[in-house]
């Protein structure tokens, strides 16, 4: 045994040096992305302009890298900007610092207020990051630290590559970066301290210069003068000396007695709370140097009020509530639960570029802005916010169907509608209070036709004379309103007729059996009837008698709904001879009913006659020469109507001599306001929310625009129309979907929030109480532009019109905090402020004007030689931001490293 364990003490593992570690199949893939990205060498750009960090456009590609099992993501972050003239620099380029050290001493976008930490930090225009691709993965111990930034440094070594490479290490929540930037014979290492509380120490100017000296580490006796940028930024929280001016309820129109919904039809408007919550103001001196200013634990230069520049910013209030945006969710709410609505048609609607608010029904089909249905459906909104919810609107909807009953009981028409058909491009809801309409018109008509029929025949019975008294008195009352079928074949046996008391025994002697045989010479002897008025000049073309114009029945008006109802029925006949016969047969029950006027009116007319007064594309004439010579005209019934087995002549082989007021009504009033009235008590609060919200979004952009008139904000007015293009997308088609209709809500009440910022820092700044025109216009431009900037420069500072309303802001809320209210309410601010006229006694008494600041930044730049005397000038910089829970160091150091 001893034997055999003596060759296996004696193997030896051989370690393949040859094969890639994980360390450098992780530096390889680094200087992969940054060859495809195409980072290798120096570019220079133009020098920065001011403010480009914030107006310009930043770009960034990504790409995912792993370091054995851990995955990293590697972003460039870059500004977009033209590419720069490269001739004549070539002899430049290999002497030129990277383009990145040249920025961190440009100092035209130092504090930009909207840009990525590194650049506010650091002022790069280009850099790359390497972070974990998880959100909850962090790089925590110091040895992952140093062998992540030594991968970095070999990466941009063994490319050439000179735009700054961070590492993101820690926790993501604490932004801390190390990174590095190589050039030729040049290095800079970007380091980053962070800590929760801040030295003694390093809370003053005189204290950051000194770490920053020492950091530097500068060999020569006389070190370079170090320029010096600081910004504090004071907050402003406490708004309680300005009322907040949102318009309170009308309380005397509600509890004045008034019966009506006076209230109901004006749609509320504003935040409830003040979409104002902070104002920061930045007090910024860009250039400065240590021998001119003092700041340290005794004394301070620093004094706001002689800042030589200012700049505002405003914080929103988060999801401030406010009035229209809230009612308008609530009402979406009552519609999202499973609706029973019936499906609509597709339509498209025009759009006008005249009128355009006018007619802004069409693009969302809701209802017109005076009618019925709208005033309905704001009085439902605000009966559901503000008056028993569901219940109340539930008990309202009933009593309006009941009252719409009533109507069509009595005959009275229905208010807040338009005359006519049913108009297609509203709502479904309003096309069938039109329809219900409709037929109380019809109604209306045929009862007033009836009391006319039952004295013209009793004075027609005691003169002796039954036969003629309806033909003339019945005629005007009858023209629109006795509408039926007569096409015995197709129609109904329960169907009603009306016919005139006068005519009822005329009917059965008045050649209706004849009219069965179609002979012409029978139907020649019939008395004409129910003429209207002699068409032109046309006489018929057999007996040379004048052709009359009939009275027809009117098409019988119908919703989309029932359109679909009808396209479905003709579409399930499907496409056999007897399904399009019948089909055929359908769709000419109104040719029908006209046939049978026009032959009543003209007795021994033929189907030409008809057709040159009905279609006379359908009727050719041309001009031939007779047997003598003379040129006349010859007519004869176009190529489809001599079809076999064509519709028209079928129909009139089928028609009879019977005028329109004894027809088989077209429109049965009775069961189609039967129909409607059903259809409205059925309806339960989900449908009526899906129904009438078009008509609550139509009105909620009408009052958003109103409101908009007042203020003239240019971004609302963009975003006015982006809501009416959205809208009218997403409601023109049946049953949109929740979430479209939710963002139309969200966006009207960003506007909403947007108008109400701006009537709240009016306020604040008090344009209205402005004297002068022309600072009044300068005020309202400054409103605006905090609106739609993310910080806006204070022209004069401290010394202008709105620096010094800014000041009185913060007087007012240092002296409510400092002293009780009867104190601050002693003395004026005004008074104050003449009391302290000279800039000597401003500037002693701006230590109470002012709370500490909430945040100090300061940037320390210089240009030294490092490590030695003899290297290369390079440059320096260190940012430090101090704030009441936060302090944070980074800093950029460049070295020369050609003999190093």
């Amino acid at each position: 045994m001893a034997a055999d364990s003596e060759p296996e003490s004696e193997v030896f593992e051989i370690t393949d040096f040859t094969t890639a570690s994980e360390w450098e199949r992780f530096i390889s893939k680094v200087e992969e992305v940054l060859n495809d990205w195409k980072l290798i060498g120096n570019s220079l750009g133009k020098p920065l302009e001011k403010g480009i960090f914030t107006s310009g456009i930043w770009e960034e590609k990504s790409d995912e890298i792993s370091f054995a099992d851990f995955k990293f993501s590697i972003t460039h972050h870059f500004l977009v900007q033209e590419s720069s003239d490269k001739e004549g620099k070539e002899e430049l380029l290999e002497d030129a610092i990277p383009q990145s050290m040249q920025d961190l001493l440009c100092m035209n976008n130092d504090f930009p207020p909207r840009a990525h930490c590194l650049v506010r930090w650091y002022g790069l225009r280009e850099f790359v990051v390497i972070a974990p691709a998880a959100n909850n993965d962090a790089v925590l111990s110091e040895s992952k630290c140093n062998l992540l930034l030594s991968s970095v440094s070999i990466a941009l070594g063994n490319t050439g590559c000179q735009v700054p490479l961070f590492v993101q290490i820690h926790h993501k929540w604490r932004r801390m970066y190390v990174g590095e930037c190589q050039g030729p014979g040049v290095r800079t290492d970007f380091e980053m301290v962070h800590l929760r509380k801040v030295p003694n120490q390093y809370t003053h100017l005189s204290g950051l210069l000194d770490i920053f000296k020492s950091k530097i580490g500068c060999p020569l006796t006389p070190l370079p003068p170090v320029s010096i940028a600081i910004r504090f930024t004071y907050v402003l929280q406490d708004w309680l000396q300005y009322f907040w001016p949102q318009q309170p309820p009308d309380l005397d129109a509600i509890i004045g007695g008034e019966v009506g919904g006076l209230e109901f039809g004006k749609l509320p408007f504003g935040a409830c709370e003040d979409p104002i919550s902070e104002l920061h103001l930045a007090t910024t001196w860009p250039h400065l140097t240590e021998g001119i200013i003092v700041d340290n634990d005794v004394y301070s230069d620093l004094d706001p009020i002689q800042a030589p520049h200012w700049s505002v910013r405003v914080r929103k209030a988060d999801n401030p509530q406010c009035l229209l945006g809230k009612k308008r969710a609530k009402f979406l709410s009552r519609s999202i639960r499973p609706p029973t609505t019936h499906p609509k048609p597709t339509r498209e609607l025009e759009k006008s570029s005249q009128e355009f608010l006018a007619n802004l029904y069409n693009q969302f089909k809701s209802a017109p802005s005076d009618s019925l249905t709208y005033k309905l459906a704001l009085c439902l909104c605000m009966i559901n916010f503000y008056h028993g919810g569901v219940k109340g609107v539930a008990h309202l909807w009933q009593e309006f169907v009941l009252e719409m009953r009533f109507r069509w009981e009595n005959n009275f028409l229905i208010p807040g509608l338009a005359n006519g058909v049913p108009d297609l491009r509203c709502c479904l809801l309003h096309q069938k209070l039109q329809m219900l309409n409709c037929c109380i018109e019809r109604k209306r008509a045929r009862d007033e036709g009836k009391k006319s029929s039952v004295s013209d025949y009793a004075s027609s019975t005691s003169a002796g004379d039954s036969g003629k008294a309806g033909d003339a008195s019945g005629q005007d009352h009858l023209k629109d309103t006795d509408k039926g079928k007569s096409w015995d074949s197709w129609s109904d046996s329960e169907e009603e007729y009306f016919e005139c008391l006068s005519d009822t025994e005329e009917l059965k002697g008045n050649g209706q059996e004849s009219g069965k045989k179609g002979g012409a010479k029978e139907l020649s002897n019939l008395k004409p009837e129910g003429r209207l008025h002699q068409h032109g000049k046309l006489t018929l073309l057999h007996t040379g008698e004048p052709l009359y114009i009939p009275v027809t029945q009117e098409p019988a008006p119908m919703t989309e709904d029932l359109l679909e109802e009808q396209s479905e029925v003709l579409a399930k006949l499907g496409t056999s001879a007897e399904g399009a016969h019948l089909r055929a047969r359908m769709q000419s029950a109104c040719l029908l009913s006209d046939m049978e006027s026009f032959k009543a009116a003209n007795p021994g007319c033929f189907l030409e006659d008809f057709v040159r007064w009905y279609s006379p594309r359908d009727y050719v004439e041309e001009e031939v020469v007779d047997e003598k010579g003379n040129v006349i005209l010859k007519g004869e019934l176009s190529a489809r109507m001599k079809i076999p087995s064509n519709m028209w002549v079928e129909a009139w082989e089928t028609a009879k001599p019977v005028p329109a007021r004894r027809q088989r009504r077209l429109f049965d009033d009775t069961r189609e306001a039967e129909k409607v009235l059903h259809y409205l008590a059925v309806q339960k609060p989900a449908d009526l929310a899906r129904h009438l919200l078009p008509c609550v979004i139509h009105a909620a952009v009408l009052k958003v625009k109103e409101e908009e008139t007042l203020e003239n904000i240019a971004s609302v007015k963009k975003i006015i129309k982006q809501i009416i293009s959205h809208s009218s997308k997403v409601l023109r088609f049946p049953n949109p979907e929740d979430k479209k209709l939710e963002e139309i809500i969200h966006q009207i009440t960003n506007v909403e929030a947007t108008i109400a910022r701006a009537r709240s820092l009016k306020a604040k700044f008090g344009t209205e109480k402005c004297e002068q025109e022309e600072e009044r216009e300068d005020l309202e431009r400054f409103v605006s532009c905090l609106l739609e900037e993310p910080e806006v420069s204070v022209i004069g500072a401290g010394r202008g019109h709105a620096g010094s309303i800014i000041h009185k802001l913060f007087v007012n809320a240092q002296r409510l905090t400092e002293s009780s209210d009867e104190a601050a309410s002693m003395a004026p601010v005004e008074e104050e402020l003449k009391r302290t006229s000279s800039s000597e006694e401003r500037r002693q008494n701006s230590g109470s004007d002012f709370p500490a600041p909430a945040g100090r930044e300061l940037i320390l730049r210089t240009t030294v030689p490092r490590p030695a005397p003899y290297s290369k000038a390079l440059p320096q910089r260190m940012y430090s931001v101090l704030t009441k829970e936060d302090f944070r160091l980074a800093g950029a150091f460049s070295a020369d490293t050609s003999f190093f």
